[in-house]
């Protein structure tokens, strides 16, 4: 009888199938056989036990639902058949003693990294430009356009200008002698020259640059202060980033988002202001041409000056390593994350930091983080966030119920609670050294709760806006985020999808899920991997395809 399912803890009473079931089929669950009384597909749950109306449905060894009708033994559950349910908590701590992987081989391992005044190591060189308010996106859009095909970074590079080409010069050969013509000067224009485009763009102007990255928003004005506070925060959070040389910074001068403000959220996290931030007013410069003739000049001499950095060997003790998840299925919280989760003690006994944010997909494991916290005040701030979240979600008629998508729960993850308790994996087993707020930048070695947003873009902007140097993003159903200073590792769950969505995923935990390896060893082969994207020998799909997605969170609601 071969292992078709799993039950992830002895506690549980349901069981995931690891491939599709048909009715009738017999299964072995912890020496017990378990007949599926109908078709169970592959990441979904199957019933261990006859469920009546108010059960609760228990996984990972917690409270992730409770039946709304009967289910008998073998059954699969839906969201039919289900809803969700948590269990409750308080933030006196219940410590467990869990001992944690050993990483005595991996406290002498080093990656090159850049190293900035202050002590903080970077894994990418990147000069950023970034507006301070909407009203200057279109400046720094100029700005993109002048540098990125000028200094050669490629990121103009799209392979699909070449495909509409192809095919309009089909549409040519059918038409009009005119549009035969017209196309034909389009074509003089420089339109069938792309090994010259080519070659400039992969030989920079600043080869030691890694590219200039810009970050507009839809931010700081017409919000509330507390909006511009939290922006100010984040943009900060990129300039002081070790993966950032220097930054220059457009305002126009009236908006909410000051430059004093934001000056004043960089001491916070640098006092001694180490790092050149060039800043351009629109509205002190006058013409938009001097201002952006003025901008582009300083920006290329921080430029020169940022060339001259040279990567050197640091400990892993220096990384900063977000935990992160998106497009979810039911065998991430089985393979991708608790792999993820186990580089995350590895790193964490190495001396270095690690960030697991998303707090509505953290929502159900509460009590299991409590417990994990070094001290009752980190506890209770990390109550208090997450009821301060809960109540604006409800002032709004919504709930950290309604975070799974509709991928999400077609593909195994029908509760909330059955998400965050398998999304939690992705911290390990190890203790909560601190716990932050969104736009607060790390500040302790070991993992941090951070309170963000289950959103992936929002969530790895602020994860990166707190420091992360590398982002580490599980998947089951694909997903292409990236960001503009960090790279981020896609980890797939499960083979399909690893052979299917190749070209925007790096890693495949798939074999965990077949049994043809271990969490361990897929850990230990994705440290490898992680340490050289740290390194820069080896770059991410997102970087390869230019994927840099930034979207700061504007503190209303979003799950």
């Amino acid at each position: 009888m071969a292992e078709r399912v799993l039950q992830i803890d002895a506690r549980d009473n349901v069981a995931v199938a690891l491939e599709a079931l048909a009715a009738g089929t017999e299964v072995r669950v912890g020496g017990a056989v378990c007949r599926a009384a109908e078709t169970i597909p592959a990441k979904q749950k199957m019933a261990l036990a006859d469920l009546r109306p108010g059960d609760r449905i228990v996984m990972y060894g917690m409270v992730v639902g409770e039946a709304t009708e009967a289910i008998q033994r073998g059954g699969l559950l839906t969201t039919r058949n289900i809803r969700h349910q948590a269990g409750e908590y308080s933030t006196a701590r219940r410590p467990e003693a869990i001992a944690t992987p050993d990483a005595a081989a991996w406290k002498t391992r080093t990656f090159l990294g850049f190293h900035r005044a202050g002590g903080q190591v970077g894994t990418r060189n990147y000069w950023i430009v970034l507006p301070l308010v909407f009203c200057e996106n279109r400046n720094v859009e100029q700005m993109r356009e002048a540098l990125e095909e000028e200094l050669g970074y490629g990121r103009a590079n799209n392979r699909y200008r070449q495909h509409v080409r192809r095919r309009l010069a089909e549409r040519g050969r059918g038409e009009t002698e005119t549009s035969f013509s017209t196309l034909s000067a389009l074509s003089a224009e420089g339109m069938e020259q792309p090994a010259e485009s080519s070659e400039r763009e992969t030989v920079p102007i600043f080869p030691r640059v890694d590219g200039v990255r810009f970050l507009t928003h839809q931010l700081g004005c017409g919000g509330t202060r507390q909006d511009a506070r939290a922006l100010c925060g984040l943009l900060a959070g990129y300039i002081h980033h070790p993966n950032v040389a220097g930054a220059t910074v457009l305002s126009l001068g009236c908006q909410n988002a000051q430059v004093s403000l934001l000056m004043e959220e960089l001491r916070a996290r640098d006092a001694e202001r180490r790092k050149p931030v060039l800043v351009f007013e629109q509205q002190k410069a006058g013409h938009e041409t001097a201002l952006l003739e003025r901008a582009l000049d300083e920006t290329l001499a921080g430029l020169a000056e940022a060339d001259r950095a040279r990567r050197a060997p640091a400990p892993l003790a220096a990384l900063t390593v977000g935990l992160q998840c998106g497009g979810s299925d039911g065998f991430s919280g089985i393979s991708a994350n608790p792999a993820v989760g186990y580089v995350s003690d590895l790193v964490v006994g190495a001396g270095g930091r690690t960030m697991l944010s998303e707090f509505p997909e953290l929502h159900g494991v509460e009590q299991e983080l409590i417990n994990r916290c070094a001290s009752d005040a980190l506890a209770e701030r990390f109550a208090g966030l997450m009821q301060a979240y809960a109540a604006r979600a409800r002032a709004v008629d919504s709930d950290f119920a309604f975070n799974p998508s509709p991928g999400n729960i077609r593909d195994g993850l029908l509760t909330d609670a059955m998400k965050s308790a398998g999304a939690a994996r992705k911290g390990g087993v190890g203790p909560v050294s601190d716990v932050i707020d969104y736009p607060e930048y790390v500040r302790t070695p070991g993992l941090t709760l951070q309170c963000t947003p289950g959103n992936d873009v929002e969530s790895v902007t602020a994860q990166v806006g707190a420091g992360c140097s590398l982002v580490l993003f599980t998947t089951g159903l694909g997903t292409p985020t990236g960001n503009p200073i960090a790279p981020v590792v896609k980890i797939s769950t499960n083979s399909n999808l690893a052979g299917r969505m190749g070209d925007i995923l790096d890693f495949d935990a798939g074999g965990i899920v077949r049994g043809e390896t271990t969490v361990e060893a897929c850990a230990e082969k994705l440290l490898e991997l992680s340490i050289a994207v740290a390194s820069g020998t080896r770059r991410t799909k997102a970087e390869e395809r230019g994927q840099v997605d930034f979207i700061p969170w504007k503190r209303g609601v979003s799950l």
